[in-house]
């Protein structure tokens, strides 16, 4: 990735955005008019668009973050093949394969029915995508549980937020697979609360959760380790390329099944969620080139509390239906918090230093 100047406005960050917005809400207002052959539907179906994209955004505020703090540490070569391909495998493996594929895997049927059942009945295919909200839940729910927990329990961890909490749990990480057997414990307890084959269902999609979350750090592990013994440069490869591709897909889950209570077409929710993905993107160059992370020190805490208040959600929308605007406000609410906290923090440090004192201990902590 190319490191542009210290002064580049942040709103050029988002002009491939911004572009996108119009081509989607242009193609979203055709295909409204296509499908219903009125103003008014074309009106509805281009404001759908737009309803997605902002839910998208809302939901995506934690994974740019994330994205950013894997992002910071990969090889240039690496930055810029997750920002193309990770883009395309975003916009069109998750937000129209991946669908295609749970109906295609859920209905017994091949690729090419399963695109024309979203076509010719959407109905169908939206009942078959809501029956399969449970494993993919309990699935995406487990995977960013690890990611979130994997996070705060660091012995090597050394800056808090709220630390009555984190300082525990950096203690307690030195405890071998304790993030492990608390999620175990905590999929046993949710499974308690479902009967019959849902409780087999949830329990079997959340191993497979956990499962993949640990195959992935292990491989990505063993990749970027291999490329680090053929050149001390090439930290932050495939390994890392493949962890942000199954974290953005753990993410995707939640939007794209709540896109399906707003429009049953596949293309109409693509095309949302397709813009929305691009901020995501945008976002995430902003933060790595402008060092937003490094400056504003408690907004990577912020984004994983949020990841782990998802998952959580995730975990409850299997037993009562949760709203996914909740679910994005109040990610969005614990980022913006953590914002204020890290600027609070930087004015106090200035005012130390601007009185000839070192910073205050608890403010390095």
């Amino acid at each position: 990735m190319t490191q542009p100047s210290s002064q580049t406005a942040t709103l050029d960050y988002f002009k491939w955005a911004f572009l996108t917005t119009a081509a989607g809400l242009v193609l979203g207002a055709w295909v409204g008019w296509q499908s219903t052959g009125t103003l008014s539907g074309m009106m509805t179906v281009f404001f759908v668009c737009a309803v997605l994209a902002v839910l998208e955004i809302s939901l995506s505020f934690d994974n740019a973050i994330v994205n950013a703090n894997k992002l910071k540490d990969m090889t240039p070569v690496w930055q810029q093949r997750f920002l193309t391909w990770g883009i395309l495998i975003a916009v069109f493996g998750m937000r129209i394969v991946f669908p295609l594929l749970i109906v295609v895997i859920a209905a017994h049927i091949g690729p090419i029915d399963a695109v024309i059942l979203a076509a010719a009945r959407p109905e169908e295919y939206a009942r078959i995508m809501h029956d399969a909200h449970l494993p993919i839940a309990a699935f995406g729910g487990t995977f960013l549980m690890m990611v979130g927990l994997n996070y705060f329990f660091d012995h090597e961890k050394d800056v808090h937020w709220i630390a009555w909490i984190e300082q525990k749990m950096a203690r307690f990480a030195t405890v071998r697979g304790i993030e492990i057997a608390f999620v175990l414990a905590l999929i046993l307890g949710f499974s308690t609360l479902l009967e019959g084959e849902e409780a087999v269902a949830f329990v079997h999609a959340a191993v497979y959760g956990l499962l993949t979350f640990l195959v992935v750090e292990i491989v990505g592990g063993l990749l970027d380790a291999t490329e680090q013994t053929m050149s001390a440069a090439a930290r932050g490869g495939f390994g890392a390329f493949l962890y942000l591709e199954v974290l953005d897909a753990s993410f995707s889950f939640d939007g794209v099944i709540g896109a399906f209570a707003l429009t049953q077409n596949l293309f109409i929710i693509a095309i949302g969620l397709g813009i929305g993905a691009m901020y995501v993107r945008s976002m995430t160059v902003m933060l790595v080139e402008k060092g937003t992370l490094s400056e504003y020190r408690y907004l990577e805490h912020g984004a994983f509390y949020a990841i782990l208040i998802l998952s959580v959600v995730m975990y409850f929308q299997t037993l009562v239906h949760i709203p996914e605007v909740i679910t994005g406000l109040g990610g969005a609410g614990l980022i913006g918090l953590s914002l204020w906290s890290s600027i609070r923090h930087n004015r106090r440090e200035a005012q130390e230093e601007s009185l000839g004192r070192e910073p205050d201990a608890r403010l390095r902590a």
